[in-house]
């Protein structure tokens, strides 16, 4: 079987694993210091799409992690990477933040309100029923529909809020068309990923903080799996799911500065 000593390369989810509300998580600073230092390839994922690497980047040193913003892929960039790859030099209608259509500009995407070829549904805090509107009457005249991430719910200080996944089964319910969602839990978003480093299933782990998505999206694709415990996901959770990651540890202070030896689930789990 394979373990933590046959990965070479990483791929790790943000938050929850290694900022919690823009404070760092314990150890998240000394794993990427020592990947960094190895040269080991890394990526930092989120299904977040609002916001560009850059800003991302930025983010996280302020939060006092070093990530460079080529160390960074976003549900938006792989959305606009799998369009690219669908119909290079198409159009969409976005509705979305500069994290998304500067991604579509990069990938030689014209943003349009006249027969796009895709509709492309992002996080944003200024949905409009307008803009609902124009792309559900889009999809209609046959443009494909297209959604960055699944989430239904994004967290405020305030509490939750509507967020892309709920929009879209809006559009979905006026439309009766369901669309191709590129986020995590799919795991084309970690084929992606691994392309974007030049990676291999056989030889990289994913680290997350969260079942239904980080660990069943590493499982499929082929992926090492490590649960770390300082998000979503506790082991009460991992009971309720018929898969199981690789290793569950508390944080990813576990996984700075060891020898990579073969690990079990806790006892119970």
């Amino acid at each position: 079987m394979r373990t933590r000593a046959d990965i070479d390369c990483w791929l790790t989810d943000m938050d929850g694993v290694l900022v919690h509300e823009n404070r760092p998580i314990p150890g998240a600073a000394e794993l990427l210091a020592q990947w960094r230092d190895t040269g080991t390839p890394f990526l930092v994922l989120t299904n977040n799409p609002i916001f560009t690497p850059r800003d991302l980047s930025a983010r996280l040193a302020r939060s006092g992690l070093d990530v460079p913003e080529d160390r960074i892929w976003t549900s938006a960039l792989a959305t606009a990477e799998f369009l690219r790859s669908q119909l290079p030099g198409g159009s969409a209608y976005v509705i979305g933040e500069s994290g998304l259509t500067t991604a579509l500009h990069e990938a030689g995407y014209v943003m349009t309100e006249t027969q796009p070829d895709y509709v492309v549904i992002g996080e944003t805090r200024q949905y409009s029923f307008e803009a609902i509107t124009k792309a559900i009457r889009f999809i209609n005249d046959g443009a494909r529909f297209i959604v960055t991430n699944p989430d239904a719910t994004g967290p405020t200080p305030h509490g939750v809020v509507p967020a892309t996944g709920s929009f879209a089964a809006l559009i979905t319910k006026a439309t009766g068309k369901e669309p191709y969602v590129v986020g995590k839990p799919n795991p084309m978003m970690f084929r992606s990923a691994l392309n974007r480093i030049g990676a291999h299933s056989e030889n990289t782990g994913m680290i997350g903080d969260r079942m239904d998505t980080d660990v069943v999206a590493g499982i499929e694709a082929g992926l090492h799996t490590i649960l770390v415990l300082t998000g979503i996901s506790d082991p009460a959770e991992v009971e309720r799911y018929p898969f199981r990651p690789d290793e569950i540890v508390d944080s990813v202070a576990d996984l700075v500065s060891v020898d990579p030896v073969e690990s079990e689930l806790p006892e119970g789990i």
